[in-house]
């Protein structure tokens, strides 16, 4: 008997939170009873589309959606259904963009349409706009109006924590959680991999890594982060930051450090698939994200027993061991806060957390399982 095919929806395949996290899923589930195929809304090649091939997995390609004239993305999908008629499930990943591919999905009369949250975003003010710009706060309120639709086309409402939820679908709205979940025995601490990975990037045993991981894009507030390892420059030089991720701001970000005279002291990684492995390094993480979801790098940092620091826009349910703490981002002074809460940070004992990861609910075996039934209960 043919596996059910479940068409996950996404913007592109690349290594971001989302995606990491149904990959993490895709690798764990009987794929003789249920596939994966991927609709995404971008042309060029992703990170993770050679696996997705290789797991049985087929990626179909329309253009990006323009939430001012959909017109031509809804003929666009009209056209694919009407040549893919087989799918019983649509799982989409576009947050409240959402709306425009279950609105046709339902058009189609497809009996399971689920809309996943993935992000809560603050509200927009006078503080947002001089933080983030208005390019940024203007997609914000796109969004913000964006995600009144995203209901009237769903059967299924999922996300990947309470907060997340509550923002998409609204405060009193019901929806299931998918967790974020990671195959916890990669990220068990290793010295020996630690040691090999700071010999390969020339840092010596005793320099502090600070490390992140994010796509560098306004959300992250990679800029925020510079000011914040500059200060700590001023008290510790034998100090580097690992920044592993691509994005529209890399260069903007890079063309900083070297204006502070401090570029030789970050590593820009780029895009990585051995993100495991490269925790193992770090002392610190260091993610002062304007907003989030349910991020699944902090959960996969305190998988690795690395202390983190976050901003405190990030939920609370991200919160799962004693290694994680959180701290304002509201005013440009507090990069010396963060950087005098770093120089303070006992790093002398890597935490031994993956029993705690598990106890709380975010190991993949367990979660593939649920996700496994639910998917072949509504096919």
């Amino acid at each position: 008997m043919a596996p059910i095919r479940v068409l996950q929806v996404f913007t592109i395949m690349n290594r971001g939170g989302a995606e990491s996290m149904i990959m993490n899923y895709y690798r764990q589930i009987d794929r003789d009873k249920v596939q994966f195929d991927f609709l995404v809304h971008r042309k060029e090649k992703a990170a993770f589309d050679d696996e997705i091939h290789a797991l049985g997995g087929k990626i179909y390609r329309l253009d990006p959606i323009s939430p001012f004239f959909p017109g031509k993305y809804y003929d666009s999908l009209r056209n694919f259904f009407n040549e893919h008629k087989d799918y019983a499930i649509i799982h989409s990943h576009l947050n409240t963009f959402s709306s425009f591919p279950l609105k046709i999905a339902k058009e189609f009369n497809i009996p399971c349409r689920i809309a996943h949250a993935h992000i809560a975003i603050d509200d927009v003010n006078f503080s947002s706009l001089s933080k983030e710009g208005i390019k940024e706060t203007l997609k914000k309120l796109v969004k913000l109006r964006l995600k009144r639709r995203v209901k009237n086309h769903t059967t299924h409402l999922f996300s990947c924590g309470e907060k997340a939820g509550k923002w998409l679908f609204g405060e009193r709205s019901s929806f299931e959680m998918m967790n974020n979940a990671i195959d916890t025995k990669q990220f068990e601490y290793n010295s020996t991999t630690s040691t090999t990975y700071k010999k390969e990037l020339s840092i010596s045993e005793n320099t502090l890594v600070l490390g992140h991981v994010g796509r560098f894009a306004s959300q992250k507030n990679h800029s925020f982060l510079i000011d914040v390892f500059a200060s700590v420059l001023k008290q510790k030089e034998n100090c580097v930051l690992i920044l592993v991720g691509d994005g529209p701001l890399k260069e903007e970000i890079e063309r900083k450090a070297k204006n502070l005279g401090i570029q030789n002291k970050v590593k820009f990684l780029g895009v990585r698939a051995d993100i495991p492995q490269l925790l193992q390094m770090f002392d610190i993480f260091v993610f002062p994200s304007f907003y989030e979801g349910l991020p699944v790098t902090l959960i996969e940092a305190q998988a690795a027993g690395i202390k983190v620091l976050a901003s405190d826009t990030i939920t609370t349910e991200v919160h799962l061991t004693k290694d994680i703490e959180f701290i304002s981002i509201n005013k440009p002074e507090d990069a010396d806060v963060w950087a005098t809460k770093i120089q303070k940070t006992d790093i002398s004992k890597k935490g031994q957390n993956t029993d705690k990861i598990i106890k709380a609910n975010y190991d993949i075996v367990s979660n593939t399982e649920m996700m496994q039934n639910f998917y072949l209960k509504h096919a």
